[in-house]
């Protein structure tokens, strides 16, 4: 039995992940921390408000995303020193991990506020397992710049001799392959999982010239993450 569950929930700042997909992912220790949170800052408050609203959780929320963060850090830091548990999510994932959360994280721990990350669902971990590709060493890339860099960052990555993990939106997939071949080679290989712990969840294993094929003739849906094998140097 763990008797750590009667305790009183320490107070400090967490960082919540919440599902990808299937909302059975969810933990028990994330339920607990969103029903005793004194503030939940959600990326989008619709969104999140759906999946507390699924549990039967009824906290104040905040709107914390990319184009507020910077405005609204400093507040929420002094809530946290004033004694306050914050609680971070995102749409779907772990905070901080290419969704906002490292920037209320960085500035509550330099003003001595203790800041914890719950284990759990993260988009690229089950994506690279299910790969078919090492995974004992890798590289998390996130999202490619969408314009500027873009090429330069493909041609540093070229000789990357660790596996890749790249996200992608479903209306930059086929450019994103098209961009693989060029780079990478067109016989690269590389496996594209998308809608993961989702009813259409789907994995596509290939060379990245049979994998672009396959979506040219397969309409792109859903969040996509793409895992490439490692160049040679």
């Amino acid at each position: 039995m763990n008797h750590n569950l009667y305790l009183s929930l320490p107070r400090m700042l967490y960082l919540v992940p919440t599902p990808v997909g299937n909302l059975e992912d969810i933990t028990l220790r994330a339920l607990r921390v969103l029903k005793e949170a004194d503030l939940i800052l959600a990326e989008d408050t619709r969104t999140s408000g759906l999946l507390l609203k699924h549990f039967d959780i009824h906290r104040p929320m905040l709107s914390y995303h990319k184009f507020n963060e910077h405005q609204t850090v400093e507040r929420i830091v002094e809530r946290l020193r004033a004694g306050e548990t914050v609680a971070v999510i995102s749409d779907a994932g772990t905070p901080g991990i290419s969704d906002p959360g490292f920037l209320v994280a960085r500035e509550a721990s330099r003003a001595g506020v203790e800041v914890s990350c719950l284990p759990g669902a993260t988009a690229f971990v089950p994506a690279l397992v299910v790969s078919g590709l090492p995974c004992d060493k890798f590289c998390f890339e996130g999202f490619l710049p969408q314009k500027k860099g873009r090429q330069t960052r493909l041609s540093q990555l070229a000789g990357e001799t660790r596996t890749m993990v790249f996200y992608e939106s479903p209306h930059r997939v086929i450019k994103t392959l098209q961009q693989f071949v060029e780079v990478f080679g067109p016989e690269r290989p590389v496996s594209v999982c998308r809608e993961i712990s989702k009813i259409h969840e789907e994995v596509v294993r290939g060379t990245t010239t049979e994998v672009l094929a396959h979506f040219m003739e397969h309409e792109p849906r859903g969040e996509f993450v793409i895992v490439v094998g490692a160049g040679t140097l």
